[in-house]
């Protein structure tokens, strides 16, 4: 029996021989790659990182540094913890400032309020 024939029951072997295989899987990654490649260049252009980069040059390396810190695992160490209380506080500061200048003019107000009405009996009774 040649290997060409059907063997037993009549049953035919439709299977892929391998060079068939390799041909499918090759245009499946050609066409896997070209799609790829075709959403990082509609990616790209939909960002401008080539223009943003040009117009924000410093800022661009400073984002680069975050992204790459955080990605190297230096989100969860006691350096940021310390960041992140250094940088509430200075968050902070204007809100602060704005409170106690608050209450410095409430205090001011009452002050003056009290001379005032001091100068005036002061000033009737004499």
């Amino acid at each position: 029996m040649s290997p060409h024939e059907s063997s037993g029951n009549g049953a035919h072997d439709h299977r892929p021989r391998i060079g068939e295989r390799v041909e499918h899987i090759g245009s499946s990654a050609q066409q896997l790659w070209s799609e790829a490649r075709d959403a990082v260049n509609d990616l790209s252009e939909a960002l401008d990182f080539r223009s943003r980069v040009q117009k924000h040059p410093y800022l661009t390396l400073a984002a680069a540094a975050g992204v790459g810190y955080i990605l190297g695992g230096g989100l969860f160490t006691r350096f940021t913890a310390r960041l992140v209380r250094l940088g509430i506080r200075l968050a902070a500061i204007p809100f602060v400032k704005d409170e106690l200048a608050n209450i410095a003019e409430g205090a001011f107000a009452r002050f003056n309020r009290g001379t005032e009405r001091g100068g005036q009996s002061q000033s009737t009774s004499a």
